[in-house]
């Protein structure tokens, strides 16, 4: 497995792969806090025109659904996402016929925000963001054979789990519940993520 460490890396690994394709679907990877929306966000800006985003977050079930299934003090695992939404949606950008439209996330309110994201004909390369995209359970195994291209974002614990905190409390929550919650559910999600880091291409890791 190749571990790229610099962003001009990714974007030739990238455009290598797009090369000659209708469209292609990037899958960008990794626990909570490793950087992925960072690193997933710069990409599209870098590939520029006919490159778009489409966040796994959307697909997070409303609170009431989960207050419903009693998931709600465990919101983030496999199971408190619309994994049949996001495959279906995944396979409609996939097929490039037409425009498609997905959900957005609005993480002060920690709610999906139906048809915010638009994806035209012309889009030609999506970079797919998400913590389960190599996940091989509970229908996530239908996630990675759509896509054509794999990265999984790697950082350090401590790091990780910093900025984690950090973006908790930026978005609302007090110190403490930040905390709690970083080395609570988050921690449960991140180690079983980490498990699907050899499903990988490719590990991108820009710490040095």
């Amino acid at each position: 497995m190749a571990v790229i460490r610099t962003i001009p890396e990714l974007l030739d690994t990238v455009r290598a792969v797009a090369d000659g394709r209708d469209r292609t679907l990037v899958g960008i990877a990794g626990a909570p806090g490793a950087g992925k929306s960072t690193i997933a966000d710069g990409l599209v800006d870098e590939l520029g025109d006919g490159a778009a985003l489409l966040p796994m977050d959307g697909f997070h079930l409303p609170q009431r659904r989960l207050i419903e299934l009693g998931r709600r003090d465990r919101m983030g695992a496999p199971d408190t996402f619309d994994v049949d939404g996001f495959v279906a949606t995944l396979q409609a950008v996939r097929d490039a016929r037409g425009e498609v439209r997905a959900p957005g996330f609005d993480r002060r309110i920690e709610e999906p925000v139906a048809d915010a994201l638009v994806y035209p004909a012309s889009t030609r390369i999506v970079v797919v963001e998400g913590n389960y995209l190599l996940h091989d359970e509970g229908g996530w195994e239908r996630v990675a054979p759509l896509l054509d291209v794999t990265f999984f974002v790697s950082l350090a614990h401590d790091i990780r789990l910093a900025r984690l905190i950090e973006r908790h409390v930026r978005f609302g929550k007090t110190e403490e519940a930040a905390r709690a919650w970083s080395l609570g559910p988050d921690e449960t999600n991140a180690r079983l993520i980490e498990g699907t880091r050899e499903r990988a291409d490719h590990v991108v890791d820009l710490t040095e």
